[in-house]
């Protein structure tokens, strides 16, 4: 089964696991989703995430992090979608939540946070925003 929107469905299975207060959340790997991965681990957001490598097909599983039962990620949305890809330069960067959340940005130096890509000053897409 091939998806149109791997991201959004990684989005969404992260949402739902959370509603339902799981532990770990299981979805189809990629290189992609695991640069996202390691990211939202970097930031706080989540606590751990491993690629399981069974029957050919790699699998991204995401260890999700609580504070006092609630999840840390209260909000996690896709801006970039296949139907309509949203591009920004450095300057333009948004700021999520005045700097407590951030923005993944897509770049020509790589997948990247917000913060990061002003430093360096480099735009691109802006995949989704965290908070």
């Amino acid at each position: 089964m091939s998806l149109s929107d791997p991201i959004g469905d990684m989005i969404a299975r992260v949402k739902n696991a959370q509603a339902r207060n799981h532990k770990k959340v299981e979805l189809p790997s990629s290189n992609f989703k695991t640069k996202i991965a390691d990211i939202l681990k970097n930031e706080g957001f989540i606590k751990d995430f491993k690629i399981n490598v069974e029957d050919k097909k790699p699998t991204l599983s995401l260890e999700l992090k609580y504070h006092s039962g609630n999840p840390v990620i209260s909000a996690f949305e896709r801006v970039s979608k296949p139907g309509r890809r949203i591009f920004s330069s450095a300057s333009g960067l948004p700021r999520i939540n005045n700097g407590l959340g951030i923005a993944i940005i897509s770049t020509p130096k790589g997948v990247m946070t917000d913060i990061d890509a002003r430093k360096q000053k480099v735009g691109g897409e802006i995949i989704c925003k965290v908070f």
